[in-house]
């Protein structure tokens, strides 16, 4: 993070990634209210041989309503939470690229994971099935704007904001 902006340095992450050759570089995070620069992660990922993974566990919602950029265009690996704001069952989800889902599913299946309940599976399934739908769209385009008016909200009685808004 740039300490004098809050957001991330993409110029220090590509040095530190080219020092230190990570297998696996990282983007996602709870704490983090802006966009990720997903194409620039890419890049340095295929400069230091790393494998993209995307934690989009709290904006899944806001990627399927099209309010948030799409990682899946980028990344070799995404995994989410269902139950956040994409308003499903509480459960979770990993995509990959399918050289990589054979590596990930002897890792997780049997021994880190159980089988899942019947309910969640049928449960997912609507809720995916909603986050199609316009409804759902207007309800990513109205988080975006409720989280806009607490930011502006919170500034107008002095509070700071880590990244600016």
């Amino acid at each position: 993070m740039d300490p004098s902006t809050g957001l991330v340095n993409y110029d220090e992450m590509e040095s530190l990634a080219s020092k230190f050759l990570p297998k696996l570089l990282i983007a996602g995070g709870s704490a983090y209210p802006r966009e990720w620069d997903y194409e620039r992660m890419r890049a340095i990922a295929d400069k230091v041989g790393a494998t993209l993974m995307v934690d989009m566990a709290h904006i899944s919602g806001l990627v399927a309503g099209e309010v948030a950029k799409n990682p899946f265009d980028y990344a070799d690996v995404v995994t989410s939470t269902t139950h956040k704001s994409l308003r499903g069952p509480r459960s979770g989800v990993i995509f990959a690229k399918k050289d990589l889902m054979g590596r990930i599913n002897n890792a997780v299946f049997p021994g880190l994971q159980g089988g899942p309940h019947n309910n969640n599976i049928a449960a997912l399934a609507v809720a995916l099935k909603e986050a199609q739908g316009g409804e759902f769209k207007e309800y990513a385009k109205q988080v975006i704007k409720n989280a806009k008016a607490l930011s502006t909200a919170m500034m107008d009685r002095g509070m700071s904001i880590v990244t600016g808004e």
